[in-house]
C-alpha cells in the first residue's frame, strides 16, 4: 500500500486525497491490531493453531479477531476508492510529488510519457540531487 501511495501521482498525473489516506492509515492500523492483539491471549490461553475447531473457551475472543479481519477487509474498500478517485482525476501532480524523490523517473512529467526518453538521458549529480 506504501508503494501504491508513493508512485500513484506519478503514474495517474493526478495526486490522491491526502485526508482518505490518513483515513485509510489510521483505520488500517487499528482494524489489523483488533485483529492481531486477541491471538496473543488466546496463544497464552493454550489454543492450538490451524484447527477447524476450537474450544468454547475461546469463543470471545475469536470473535473479536474476527471483527477485527471483516474491519481490516472493508478499510481496503476505502483503499480502492482512493485509487480510482485519483485515477479519475483530482489535483495535478508535478512532475516531484514527493520531497526527496530523486532519480531519472522523478525528471519526467506525470504522468511518465510513453516514450520517456527518445535518446538515454546524461546522468549528472546534480541531477540526482536537486530533483
Amino acid at each position: 500500500m506504501a508503494a501504491v501511495y508513493y508512485w500513484l501521482p506519478k503514474w495517474t498525473g493526478h495526486m490522491y486525497d491526502e485526508r482518505l489516506g490518513k483515513i485509510h492509515f489510521w483505520l488500517s492500523t487499528i482494524a489489523a491490531n483488533v485483529l492481531f492483539f486477541p491471538q496473543h491471549f488466546l496463544g497464552l490461553a493454550g489454543m492450538p493453531r490451524r484447527i477447524p475447531d476450537y474450544n468454547i473457551q475461546f469463543a470471545d475472543f475469536n470473535m473479536i479477531s474476527s471483527i477485527g479481519g471483516f474491519a481490516y477487509g472493508l478499510t481496503q474498500l476505502l483503499f480502492v476508492y482512493i485509487v480510482i478517485k485519483c485515477a479519475l482525476g483530482g489535483k495535478k501532480a508535478k512532475a516531484v510529488s514527493w520531497e526527496g524523490a530523486r532519480g531519472l523517473e522523478w525528471i519526467v512529467p506525470s504522468p511518465a510519457p510513453f516514450h520517456t526518453f527518445e535518446t538515454p538521458p546524461k546522468i549528472r549529480k546534480e541531477m540526482l540531487e536537486n530533483g
